[in-house]
């Protein structure tokens, strides 16, 4: 990659600790003409998101339609069945509700792009296979490159949740990456952790992570070696009764781990931002923002990304039992004293 195909199409990654709010602000992102936002890319390409070695232009477009038995097994057991009980039919239901297995690509990332995401993914089929051989870093440029151009945009905003733990490897491949570290109050965080059938798996990774000394960073490990095998059936995960305090020590200790991992990023490089700042002060924030990303806030898009953050999206932890609160607050105060927050300042 030369320096002027990086000046041309600017990278940033919006990094946190997943549940903190990094959906919305991805959605606001995509209301901007000039912003190509991509929802939960890189984490849909787990476990393995950054391959070894070069891929041809078909090996690439292979990888990314490659099915993961991860999300695969997390939708059938955590979310399909809410599917099915709502009675939706989205694009590719089989016979009798069966869930699609469907390609990385086609879980979120495109259908987050476009109303019509099989045209796109049929475009992208003509494309990708006469990309060069090159780095898994340079084919997700050239992909970049190539939906940018698509959609007119000039800025690429990746957004994956609970990506404070892939940032050293970002920061490797990606080196003229800038971040948005975005933020969220510890309990709410951790009480939407754990009521998100994503998170429940990714917990016990993480303990099994953690039991191995490979912390944060050995998640994908973990996963890999899971679902090795293809589809794992992880109701009894999903049905576990786990303390909400648990969910409280994985949001702190990404939360510790990742501002460790951005602490030495020059200013021009980071810019951090609390959810409820957000909610708050929408349009200063997202002026800020437009800033650091190198677009104008303009008024239509400032208006519209007011409208797309939920200012009631506070405090729900507060309304659980007096015991169990705090017990989530004391899991979560590692993480809120080195975020600088506190729950009476988040109360006002």
């Amino acid at each position: 990659m030369t320096d002027q195909q990086s000046a041309d199409q600017p990278l940033i990654f919006v990094v946190g600790t997943g549940r903190c709010g990094s959906t919305a602000l991805s959605n606001v992102l995509r209301l901007h003409p000039h912003i190509l936002s991509l929802s939960e890319f890189v984490a849909s390409m787990e476990p393995e998101p950054f391959p070894d070695g070069v891929l041809t232009g078909e090996q690439f477009l292979r990888f990314l339609e490659q099915p993961r038995a991860f999300t695969t097994s997390v939708m059938r057991h955590g979310f399909w069945p809410t599917v099915v009980e709502t009675g939706q039919q989205p694009p590719g239901t089989g016979p009798d509700n069966e869930m699609p297995v469907l390609g990385a690509l086609s879980v979120t990332v495109l259908p987050h792009l476009t109303d019509d995401p099989q045209d796109l993914l049929s475009q992208l089929r003509k494309e990708l296979p006469n990309l060069p051989t090159a780095p898994i870093a340079d084919q997700y440029r050239a992909l970049f490159r190539i939906l940018g151009q698509r959609f007119g945009t000039r800025v690429v905003a990746e957004r994956s949740g609970y990506s404070l733990r892939m940032v050293p490897r970002l920061r490797q491949l990606f080196p003229e990456a800038r971040f948005v570290h975005l933020y969220r109050n510890g309990p709410d965080t951790a009480l939407s952790m754990s009521q998100y059938p994503v998170f429940q798996v990714l917990r016990v990774l993480l303990e099994r992570a953690n039991a191995k000394g490979r912390g944060q960073e050995g998640v994908s490990e973990e996963m890999a070696d899971m679902f090795s095998h293809g589809e794992v059936d992880v109701r009894p995960i999903l049905e576990a009764d786990v303390p909400t305090a648990a969910f409280g020590k994985m949001w702190s200790d990404s939360v510790r781990d990742g501002l460790h991992h951005l602490a030495d990023l020059p200013p021009e490089r980071l810019a951090s931002f609390a959810f409820e700042d957000l909610l708050d002060r929408p349009e200063p924030e997202l002026t800020r923002l437009a800033g650091f990303l190198g677009v104008a806030p303009m008024p239509e898009w400032l208006d519209a990304g007011k409208a797309e953050l939920d200012p009631t999206r506070r405090h729900a932890s507060l309304a659980l039992p007096p015991e169990e609160l705090a017990a989530l607050e004391e899991s979560c105060a590692p993480g809120m004293r080195a975020l600088g927050m506190s729950r009476e300042a988040d109360a006002r």
